[in-house]
């Protein structure tokens, strides 16, 4: 075991105060910034304990149930793995084989899936205006059935992606920042351009670049947003992005040029995202079943969606970035010119160069996703992570 890192983490989570205890965690800006730097923390030891084969183990029993209302790979695996590392079972509501489908109510649902769950996470991007309200519905109802007697205790959730933020992407996003940079110190003043890019397909969340401009602002970063005009964020995000740099000392940009936006930056996310006023009304036509209007939409969308093909990353726009020499990154999977698409976000060669790099991102998350469980089940989870520390070596003497 890395016994002098993992010691060193330790003693610096001790330090960190958290008040997550049976809370939810549903968007980043929500929570103070040394719960934020507590999570990247254990998320980091229990990375090191997993790379030594250590296991964290710290529950004997209990569910972690996971709702994904769209497609995922990372994540679900993700949610799946730090369930059985931390010692839960995991068990998937699939809503076709439920009664949800028979008129079951959400706040039935809630109370029935948890008799003995810890954790549920939640996966519910499609919608504006509908992921996190549902997240915050069955927050409600977990509440209601505990103060009733219903529920022994009341499990904690957790946001797998929601249309206004992906909290997990961006904290492992931000873990591998911290690791590649050499501390979170090392931010303040980097350059991030979290940028629009090309892609031959419509309608995809907000919440990445939403959670990217929403917690790299926190740490003094020089956050420089780009999209074409006409395909900007939730108004209320970007201005607590831009709330967040002026009291970090950082700063805060909005600009429709993705060249602008790669110069002199230490670090690019090129990302295609559908405009906030085109997920507004594609929310409106999917409430009402509206086939033929969505169709019609998606056509306009694609049209215009075109008419920007020429953002893209490629070399020519990496050369404008500091030392020519930027970190790539993306949440994946990302839309790669030639390779998954005639025409996409990233070329083969820039992605090829990067890859093994976005995989070093992507692996955060399931630590990440530990240590959120970690800290919402535990009254006192500096106590258990030394627990697990000195348990871990007193095996290896």
């Amino acid at each position: 075991m890395s016994s002098a890192a993992v010691e060193s983490l330790l003693a610096d989570f001790k330090s960190l105060k958290t008040d997550l205890f049976h809370k939810d965690f549903l968007l980043t800006w929500e929570h103070p910034l040394d719960e934020i730097k507590a999570i990247l923390t254990l998320a980091e030891a229990l990375k090191t304990l997993h790379r030594d084969g250590i296991s964290y183990r710290a529950f004997e029993s209990g569910l972690a149930i996971s709702i994904f209302r769209d497609n995922s790979t990372r994540t679900r695996f993700s949610f799946a793995a730090a369930a059985s590392a931390l010692g839960f079972t995991l068990s998937e509501l699939d809503e076709e084989k439920s009664q949800i489908a028979h008129g079951e109510t959400v706040r039935e649902t809630a109370n029935m899936i948890s008799f003995m769950a810890e954790v549920i996470g939640i996966r519910d991007d499609m919608y504006l205006g509908a992921g996190n309200a549902y997240m915050r519905e069955v927050g409600e109802a977990l509440t209601e059935g505990t103060q009733q007697g219903v529920l022994h205790r009341r499990p904690s959730i957790v946001n797998l992606q929601c249309d206004v933020d992906h909290p997990t992407q961006a904290l492992a996003d931000l873990a591998w920042l911290k690791k590649h940079f050499g501390g979170l110190d090392k931010l303040k003043g980097k350059k991030i351009a979290m940028t629009w890019a090309y892609s031959p397909s419509y309608g995809k969340p907000l919440s990445v670049p939403q959670g990217i401009i929403g917690l790299m602002t926190r740490f003094g970063m020089d956050v420089s947003l780009a999209h074409p005009e006409g395909y900007g964020l939730i108004p209320e995000v970007v201005d607590i992005a831009r709330k967040n740099a002026a009291e970090t000392g950082g700063k805060f940009e909005v600009v429709n040029s993705m060249e602008d936006a790669f110069k002199g930056a230490h670090i690019v996310y090129p990302k295609s995202w559908a405009p906030y006023q085109v997920m507004q009304r594609r929310t409106e036509l999917l409430k009402v079943s509206d086939k033929d209007g969505l169709k019609a939409l998606e056509k306009e969308c694609l049209a215009n969606n075109a008419k920007f093909k020429s953002w893209e990353c490629d070399r020519a726009k990496m050369n404008l970035t500091h030392d020519k020499s930027a970190l790539y990154m993306h949440c994946l999977p990302a839309d790669i010119t030639d390779v998954s698409c005639k025409e996409g976000e990233v070329s083969a060669e820039v992605f090829e160069q990067y890859r093994i790099p976005t995989y070093n991102e992507a692996s955060y998350k399931p630590f990440v996703i530990s240590a959120l469980m970690f800290l919402t089940r535990l009254r006192d989870p500096a106590a258990k992570l030394e627990q697990v520390v000195r348990r871990a070596k007193s095996l290896s003497l």
